[in-house]
């Protein structure tokens, strides 16, 4: 009897991980479009381990911040992900007058949207933008950002 039981845990365990993986979690079509990333001015460097992630935006946000004022509408901040020494992928955090009502309040991230792009400047679909706006909830204090003290301390020429 336990043979059986045995058998039939592991046929449900091994079936359930085929759906799990089935149901990958997909990229969203969302608002945030692909920036003119030469037009940014870049802020901050972070090293992941073979990782190097470039952080970006306009110099209105950055003069925004450092007022201590709200980031204005129509900013974009870029993560450009850079492995081997070439673009890997961006990830574009935008933010627009209203956007937030796209979403649930509990998923909401004031008006920023978040979106993936490849090096060519594409939507990435096969990313899942939904976990990273549910991460940049903690961020609430900081226009949703986890470099806003970066963005505060950086010197603008």
């Amino acid at each position: 009897m336990k043979k059986i039981i045995g058998g039939i845990s592991g046929a449900a365990l091994a079936g359930l991980t085929v759906v799990s993986v089935g149901m990958q979690v997909h990229a969203e079509p969302t608002r945030t479009t692909m920036p003119d990333i030469g037009k940014l001015v870049h802020y901050t460097t972070v090293e992941r381990g073979e990782v190097t992630e470039h952080i970006m935006t306009t110099r209105e946000a950055i003069e925004a911040v450092k007022r201590g004022e709200p980031i204005p509408n129509g900013t974009h901040v870029a993560l450009v992900d850079y492995r081997d020494g070439k673009v890997f992928r961006y990830f574009i955090m935008e933010k627009g007058e209203g956007w937030g009502q796209d979403y649930d309040e509990n998923r909401r991230t004031a008006d920023w949207q978040f979106q993936w792009f490849k090096p060519d400047g594409t939507i990435n679909m096969d990313e899942n933008t939904e976990r990273c706006q549910r991460c940049h909830t903690s961020r609430s204090g900081r226009e949703f950002l986890y470099t806003y003290n970066d963005m505060r301390r950086f010197e603008l020429e």
